[in-house]
Formats: structure tokens, sequence, C-alpha cells
């Protein structure tokens, strides 16, 4: 890691803006870190799933006889022992908690189990007989968009068109491609797991589980359990990863219901395999463009057809179409547009929320379509980037105005301009060429490719949702407790959280505690960039408010007006110079609780023609790849990745750089390696040995940058990093390989075959 100020580590407790440790580092790292998995209760049992053998199919019955004659058993429930609602999701209550009468996807959960011990609850899981009626199953979402029916709530979960301009507008260069993106799998190193314990009295339960939304979660359980939702209550415990995998419920309502018929506390947890069934991934995607330009370059017109695979259930397809759209021409000024989206249903496994939501899909097409008119244009594709840089001001293609801030053109510029990597004639070391410790490279036939490319993405949720979070602020004994709800899956929040404290009240002695839906409102999701601002904006108010409180306590112990005290750096300090505290001398036997709510400038629905403020704000950045390919073999060594991003505020620079380089990880998977195989509905690749994640020794350098313009509205001018990083390194990766090969790739991941093969039938 290269940085442009490299953030200095303090040892005292961190304020915002300076690069505070986290808490739960130092324990990750040395393996001491308790995570949902390493979950005990004395006298628990364990849980096991039944899940579908078949694509499609009419269940004609389930026959449990063999489970339950397995010793140790001690519960076997299907779905006609769900007490509540059959149904739950996101958006729409599509899936089953439990397959009854027809299964529509590989995977899907049919009975859960109860035993003594993990061996025995798999086996006897093993011993379910499901006599299945096998149906055509559905895998082509271009043949879903007029197939017949294969869920009552119909195919197509959204189509979402965009008209902006004038549709026949013309330009003076036009180029057009088609491009494809694999499923991806969010590849969390914490499979699904979770400890349910019921009750004494058997009328409700308690949930410890790794999710990223503690109360739409709870809210879900709740209606399948058939109880009020203060009778389920849910403890975050240690998250290993999420990455949009953990916002839909898996083992949650299998695991409590397990525990309140067998009136013990039941644990779940998923092998690697059963983790790959059981949430859902990134949209595979099909996209056609056409770009319209002048001759000078400036964009006039683009032209999408964007198809997304949402596999059997909903999820967050509905939103995750809505930014695929919204961004589909990238951070570009584009007077012109139409653009026609689809996000289907077909038999293939769920798809749903993951890091980038949409826009990742978007990026590698419209920034392919960048450059192959820059090629046509005979211009340089930073300089054709930068002349249609979206800036405040600008109206983007659903009409939006941009009126926070949005530094496209110095994010670009300053990416453009960051240092690069020795050249390939340095005669680097075999084991930083393609194939490394393989030494399989020669170096006569290694060349080397730089590709760009931007993104901006939205942060927060969109088209009218009523976003908020709750925090609370305690002072007590003279030590500050945050409650927040907010679900810390390693982005951050709890060191953040933190700094806002002891920033906004001047007091060292902060702790936060454990997030759980009994202490405190929703937070909302660990998703869509959004926590930074909006838990961080709750915490900001709740704090402003005890410190009101603070003010308004010592005016009164001293007889002063509260508009005569101010508080001056550390101190509480009076008008007239007699009142002079420490902020720990003035909440010495002081108790104050303050609950506050914070919500986001509203949005609202688009219109019929994709039009509408359908957005908070917006982020940018932009990645710079150098890349290293071996023409024989394919192979491809990512020599370095330089970004500059734009932050509005880096509360934490050194956290802001962890999500910068776990982004760009991610987005070199993508590019390079990470894909589920599917064949006929079926995942084929269901392991870490066979589903390929980068790992250290993959990982490029990477040469960061932050552009800090604070943004309106939010906490101390804060927005969200997450999701950029991963948005454009995947096709400046791409771009970068183009340049190396002249091939013309349009498929990501790209595979070996694609370079050694097709370079071949190009001469290289």
């Amino acid at each position: 890691m290269i940085a442009d100020t490299a953030p200095a580590v303090r040892e005292r407790p961190g304020r915002v803006g300076e690069s505070a440790p986290r808490p739960d580092g130092v324990p990750k790292v040395r393996g001491e870190f308790a995570y949902s998995s390493d979950l005990y209760a004395e006298g628990m049992l364990w849980g096991a799933t039944v899940r579908s053998t078949q694509v499609h199919a009419r269940v004609r019955s389930v026959d449990v006889s063999a489970a339950w004659a397995t010793p140790g058993v001690r519960a076997v429930i299907t779905a006609s022992d769900v007490p509540g609602s059959a149904h739950y999701g996101l958006d729409s209550d599509d899936q089953p908690v439990f397959a009854a009468g027809v299964v529509r996807h590989v995977g899907e959960p049919i009975a859960a189990i109860a035993a003594d011990r993990p061996e025995t609850a798999r086996l006897a899981a093993s011993r379910v007989v499901v006599d299945y009626e096998p149906l055509a199953p559905l895998l082509d979402p271009e043949e879903s968009l007029t197939a017949e029916p294969i869920h009552p709530n119909g195919n197509v979960f959204r189509h979402l068109p965009i008209r902006k301009g004038d549709p026949d507008a013309v330009g003076d260069v036009v180029v057009e491609g088609t491009y494809t993106t694999g499923m991806q799998d969010q590849a969390f190193l914490g499979p699904e797991s979770g400890l349910a314990i019921p009750d004494d009295d058997g009328g409700g339960v308690e949930l410890f589980i790794s999710t990223q939304w503690l109360h739409i979660d709870r809210d879900q359980v709740a209606a399948c359990l058939g109880l009020p939702p203060d009778k389920v209550r849910l403890t975050l415990s240690g998250v290993g990863g999420a990455f949009g995998a953990r916002e839909d419920i898996s083992l949650q309502v299998h695991v409590c219901l397990l525990a309140l018929v067998t009136a013990r506390p039941v644990k779940m947890v998923y092998s690697r395999e059963e983790s790959f069934l059981g949430h859902v991934h990134r949209h595979p995607a099909r996209m056609w463009y056409r770009h319209h330009a002048t001759h000078d370059g400036v964009l006039v017109k683009v032209e999408a057809r964007l198809l997304l695979d949402g596999g059997a259930y909903l999820s967050s397809s509905h939103h995750v179409l809505g930014n695929a759209a919204s961004f589909a021409v990238g951070p570009y000024r584009v007077p012109n547009v139409v653009i026609d989206s689809w996000n289907v249903r077909t038999n293939n496994p769920p798809c749903g929320a993951m890091r980038g939501f949409g826009v990742v899909q978007a990026c590698f097409g419209h920034e392919s379509q960048m450059d192959k008119l820059a090629r046509a244009l005979g211009r340089d594709p930073v300089e054709l980037r930068l002349m249609n840089a979206l800036g405040p001001g600008d109206t983007g293609v659903t009409g939006q105005r941009i009126t926070g801030t949005l530094p496209m053109a110095e994010v670009i510029a300053r990416t453009a301009a960051l240092p690069m990597p020795p050249d390939l004639d340095d005669e680097p070391p075999m084991l930083a060429l393609p194939g490394g410790a393989g030494r399989t490279a020669d170096r006569a036939r290694v060349v080397r490719g730089v590709g760009f490319a931007a993104n901006y993405k939205n942060l927060m949720y969109a088209e009218g949702f009523d976003d908020f979070s709750t925090a609370r602020c305690r002072i007590e004994h003279g030590v500050v407790t945050i409650d927040c709800a907010c679900a810390e899956v390693g982005q951050g929040f709890v060191t953040i959280a933190l700094q806002i404290a002891r920033e906004v009240l001047r007091i060292d002695e902060v702790v936060l505690a454990p997030a759980n839906t009994a202490e405190v409102g929703s937070a909302g999701s660990t998703s869509a960039s959004r926590q930074t601002w909006m838990s961080g904006g709750a915490v900001e108010a709740a704090c402003t408010a005890a410190r009101d409180r603070v003010l308004a306590e010592v005016a009164g112990r001293v007889g002063l007006p509260v508009s005569d005290l101010d508080l001056r750096g550390d101190r509480v300090v009076s008008r007239d110079g007699r009142i002079d505290l420490t902020m720990t001398e003035a909440i010495e036997g002081l108790v104050v609780d303050e609950v506050r709510e914070f919500h986001h400038a509203r949005t609202h629905p688009f219109d019929e023609h994709g039009q509408g403020d359908a957005h908070v704000s917006f982020a940018g950045a932009a990645h710079r790849a150098v890349v290293d390919v071996d023409l024989d073999l394919g192979l491809v060594r990512v020599v370095q990745i330089a970004t500059a991003q734009d932050v509005g505020r880096a509360l934490n620079p050194l956290s802001v750089g962890g999500q910068i380089e776990g982004g760009v990880a991610q987005g070199l998977g993508l590019a390079l390696m990470e894909e589920i195989l599917v064949d006929d509905g079926r995942i084929r690749n269901a392991s870490f040995t066979d589903y390929l994640v980068p790992t250290a020794l993959d990982a490029p350098e990477v040469v960061w940058s932050l552009i800090e313009e604070p943004e309106p509205g939010a906490p101390f001018g804060a927005k969200g990093v997450g999701e950029p990083p991963v948005v454009s390194s995947t096709p400046a990766i791409v771009s970068a390989i183009r340049a190396a090969t002249g091939l013309d790739l349009t498929r990501v991941p790209v595979r070996p075959e694609d370079l050694a093969l097709g370079g071949r039938e190009h001469g290289l």
C-alpha cells in the first residue's frame, strides 16, 4: 500500500480525522475473536437442513420417518410445522421457509433437524426421502421475459426504462458492444451460523446471529414464528464477512423454530458447500450498449439494454436493477439516453445484494464502451473521460441534479497522475511474473498493459425509502456508552462510533455496547455505503443531545443561563471566565440518556420515464491498472492498482485505506478468477478449492489518494467509502489486459483460455 498521506495511528483514543486502530483488529489477527460459529450454550443441540437436489420439481411427498428413527434426533420440522407466515423476503414474501408443493432451485430448504451432535443431525438429514416430480427448468433470463411463470408473482421482478433528451439523436462516431458478467460469490470466510435460545416459558426466543440488519431479521423471524416482535430478540455475534450475502435471512427461522420445538438451545453452522447454496450471489448480467459522440469526443447519446438474472426469488433484485439502470452510463454527462433494463426470475441460484449492488455490472459495460470509443476517436482514454466527467450542477441519466460534491474530474486526473510501477524491462524476479512460484513464464512472451476506468455510485437507499438509524448516548459514572444496532461486518463502525462520540463530547472514556434489538431502535442495514452517514449521523445527534444536557445541568448547578456556557476544546467554560471545567469534571455524578433518530434527505420514486430525484448523494472513484500477461498460458499478474476516491471527509484514513484495498481485491477477483459455475441450474464449484478468490500472493501494490470535499448534510462531511473501490477496479484490469493483448474482451471473469487461445487467433 502507498498513500498520498500515510496515516499515523494514534495510541491515545482517536477522534474524527485521525487514524484510529480497530478495537477488534488484534483479536482477529491472533485468532482470539469470537465469531458466531464459536457460540456455545449448555445443553445445546445442533441443527441441519435438508435441501432440494432438484432444479425445478413438484414435491410429491417428504418422508422423515428414517430421520426420526436416528438415535439422538430431537426434532424434525417441515413446512407444516411453521406456526406463522410460511414465506419471508426483504421486499416481498415470495420465499418459503420450507418448500411445500414445489422447489425452484437446487438447495432450497425442505426440512430441518435438531440432534445431540452435528454429525447426527447431518446423518438424519441425509435419511429424509423426498419424492420429486421433475419440472422443466427455466434457466435462460432471456427466455424468462416471455416464458410461463414459474412463481405466482411472475417472472419479471422489474422492468425499468429510462428516457432522457432526444431519443433520435445521433453522434458523428458510434460504437457498439455486448458485455457479460458472471455470477460472483461474496465468499466471506465465516459461513452462516447462529445460536437460538428459547425463553424458559417457551413464549419467546433469543437469537445470536451474524447478519447485516438485526431489526429486519427480527421482523421476518417473528412473523414466521407467529410471535410478536418483542418476543424475538437478536444480538449480533461476530461476523466473518458479509458483502451483501447476510442481508437476506438464511438459517434464522430454522434455528429459532428448532429451539422452540425442543425447548433447548440450538446451534447451526453451514458447511462451505451449504453456504454457497444458502445465500444470494451477485447477479449475472448481459448488457448491450451503443455510444454516440461528436468527432471531438463529446458524448451525444447512450443506448443500453441490461438484463440481470435474479434467480429463483426476489431478494433485493428490485433495487439492484434500480442502481444498474441509474448508473448505466457512468460518471459522464450524456444529454440523450435510451435505456431498458430488466431483472428476471429463473430456476438458477437466487441473487441479491453484493458490494457495488448493480453498479459493478453496469460499470464493466460502460467503461468497456468508453475505451472502445477512445480507440474509434483516436483519443487518450483518460482525456475522453475527463472532458465528459460529471460534476456539481450536472444532471445524471435520471434527470437528478448533483447538488452535493462530486469531484469526478479531479478523481480521474489524480488517479492518472499517481506513480507508476517499475517498467517490465527492469527484469522483475520470476515470482513477480504471471505464474509466480510455478516459474512457467517465458519473459520474452510476457507483455504489459495499462488500463483505466471510473465510476460513481449512490450512497444510502433510494427511490423514496424512508431510511433512518437510531442511536443512544448514555453518560454514567464518567463513562459514555453508545448503543446502536449497526451491524459491524468489517467496515469499521466499531471505530467510527467511538471517534464521533469523543469528537462531540470531548470525553475519551467511550464504549460501544453490543448491537441488539432490545436496547435501541433499528440502525438499518450495513449495506449501500450508508452506515458512516446514517448510523454515524445518529451517534452524532445522540451525543450532541447528551452534550447539551450536560451543559444544561452544569448551568443549573452554577446558576447561569445555559447560553452563557460553551464547550471549548475539552473544557466547559462560561463567558465571564468564572466557570472552567474539564468535561470529565462536568459530568461527574451525572446520568444522561439521550436517543435520537437520524434521517437523510427525502428521495422520490422514478416516474414512468425513469426520471426523478431517487438518490441521496453520490461518490466517485477511478482506477488505473497495470498488468503483465503471459501470452502463451493466458495467465495475468496485476502489478499495480492506482486509485483516487471522493470520500467527502476521511473520518479514519486508516480504515478508508483498508476499504480501498479490500474492494480492489474483490474487483480483481471478478476480473480474473471469481465465478460461480452454474450448469443446468446446479453449482459446479461450491468450495474454495474450485471457487477461486485472490490471496495475498495475488494482491497487487495499491497506490491510493483521498479527495476530501466535505459533503453537505453528512456527519462531519463524510461519505461512505466501501463500494466505489470494487466498482471500477474490474473494468480497469480488463482494460489493461486489452491494452497488452489487443483482444476485444467482453466477458468477466477473463479466463486463461480467452487470452491464450484468443491470442493465437490474432497471431500473438
